[in-house]
């Protein structure tokens, strides 16, 4: 019976909440308005629209239900899957009504790459993009990319969701009750943290050159660890090493635990005791000073006067970039010799810390994995030693390490599985294993026909189609998807609504 009645669903709840993310998203469509009048680009209508459109269907979702009682992991599951497609379904209506594509999937694909801070595009001309467009591209990372930040720290914890359960108090680092008990107030404090941040990131862009409407879109883009960019070269397309330093600064903010940022502003500098944190700020530096070595050895920045400031900031600008899962470039990697290509190519599996807006397996389950590598590996040598995984000080569960063995393998399963579904519709091993993993990672380049300089606009329907769900699944922590599609979960909810209703 307890198992039945974890997964108990109401539709009404589902319907409701996605109701609410519907209303929220034409507003921020309202607001994108406001832009489009001030340069007059010819896509106001689409905006006005879009938002009438998808404010009616919120309220027609909201209104009429009214959900009771405490939310169930399976209703978890449901509402955060169907509030990301609820919403990048919406937000696909202004590129298909300005004009930007007549493609609906390759709207839908640029809508969920957006909010799912992923940063894959079907354009190929962006700069001739309206203004209203390339500011909603990015408006779509900066809401997805805090949503994801509350997700993880405010409410996936109490489902249980995926491989979440990390956040709970298994493992060190901020858990949702060591930032206030309630979520309401959690969510309010990290958009507090996640708006200062973004604000401070603008005002150094101005300063460094950048023109105000370029700052906010490349902010947006940024603390999200999106990566839509107003500029067919992205960041490189600006030339300016102190652009290149903010952006690098920044991206490696946003791929930190935003609970870590919270503390800090409230006065508990606790960077320095997180495990995690270590690990990733190590990966981030080691990755970006041996990128760039192997640069300089190669003779890649033989003609550059200050080849070793360049070859540094290139080598941790794209390190940084992908470790995050941003997917800013700056230089074309795909030019770079193997060695640094390979080095990069490995970062498109980390990702960001638990609770930052980065995607990948995160940063917490590599650090787990490695510790049970070499925890094995002594047992081998000394087969009556007990020796416990931990993480800082702390112990971590036999469970919580089966969890995390479970989604790294899960996770490598489904990004092979995605590469070679690519290779059936025609697409060659290398394009096929970039995209794969970029999708699944949410970073957005990828290697071979998705690389720094390449985009995805020149990929069928269907392809489009199936990144778009890859995009989904690695965003929502895998579980969260999948788990919809156990047959079990239903038949259990099925049998107790009837048992209920009986």
């Amino acid at each position: 019976g307890g198992a039945a009645l974890r997964v108990t669903m109401s539709p009404a709840r589902t319907l409701h909440t996605v109701g609410a993310l519907m209303i929220f998203v034409a507003a921020a469509m309202f607001l994108v308005v406001g832009v489009t009048l001030y340069y007059q680009d010819g896509d106001t209508w689409a905006f006005v629209v879009s938002g009438v459109i998808t404010l009616a269907l919120g309220l027609l979702l909201f209104l009429p239900t009214k959900p009771q009682g405490e939310v169930s992991p399976v209703e978890g599951y449901a509402i955060v899957t169907a509030g990301w497609v609820g919403m990048a379904a919406a937000g696909a209506l202004p590129f298909l009504l300005s004009g930007a594509t007549d493609s609906v999937v390759g709207a839908f694909f640029e809508s969920i790459s957006g909010f799912t801070t992923t940063g894959a595009t079907i354009f190929t001309e962006i700069e001739s993009l309206p203004h209203g467009i390339l500011f909603w591209r990015s408006l779509t990372h900066w809401i997805g990319g805090m949503g994801i930040i509350v997700l993880a720290i405010a409410i996936l914890p109490f489902l249980g969701v995926g491989g979440m359960q990390l956040f709970k108090a298994e493992v060190p680092g901020p858990t949702p009750d060591r930032l206030r008990p309630r979520i309401t107030q959690t969510a309010k404090l990290l958009w507090y943290v996640y708006v200062g941040i973004t604000a401070v990131q603008i005002m150094l862009y101005v300063m460094a050159g950048m023109g105000w409407f370029d700052a906010v879109n490349h902010a947006f883009a940024t603390l999200a660890t999106g990566g839509f960019s107003t500029r067919n070269a992205s960041i490189g397309a600006f030339d300016s090493p102190a652009i290149q330093w903010i952006t690098i600064l920044f991206m490696y903010l946003a791929g930190v635990n935003f609970a870590l940022h919270f503390q800090a502003v409230t006065g508990r500098m606790a960077y320095l005791k997180d495990a995690e944190w270590r690990f990733f700020t190590a990966l981030a530096l080691g990755a970006g000073v041996a990128v760039a070595v192997v640069n300089l050895v190669a003779g890649v920045h033989a003609a550059d006067p200050v080849g070793v400031e360049t070859a540094l900031r290139e080598g941790l600008f794209q390190a940084t970039s992908i470790v995050t899962t941003t997917g800013f470039v700056s230089a074309d990697f795909e030019g770079w010799v193997m060695p640094a290509q390979g080095i990069l190519f490995l970062l498109l599996f980390t990702g960001g810390m638990a609770g930052s807006t980065g995607g990948g397996i995160k940063s917490l389950r590599v650090m787990l994995m490695l510790t049970h590598v070499r925890n094995e590996l002594k047992k081998l040598l000394h087969p009556r030693a007990v020796v416990l995984a931990r993480v800082g000080r702390k112990v971590v569960s036999e469970d919580v390490m089966a969890n995390v063995l479970g989604f790294v393998i899960l996770y490598a399963l489904i990004f092979m599985a995605g590469a070679m579904v690519l290779t059936l519709f025609g697409i060659d091993l290398l394009t096929a294993i970039g995209a794969s993993a970029a999708t699944v990672g949410n970073i957005g380049p990828g290697l071979g026909g998705v690389g720094a300089a390449d985009n995805y606009g020149w990929m069928s329907e269907p392809v489009l189609g199936f990144l778009s769900f890859l995009m989904l699944v690695g965003r929502l922590e895998i579980y969260t998807v999948l788990l919809l599609f156990s047959p079990d979960l239903w038949r259990r909810s099925r049998n107790h609504a009837h048992r209920v209703t009986s």
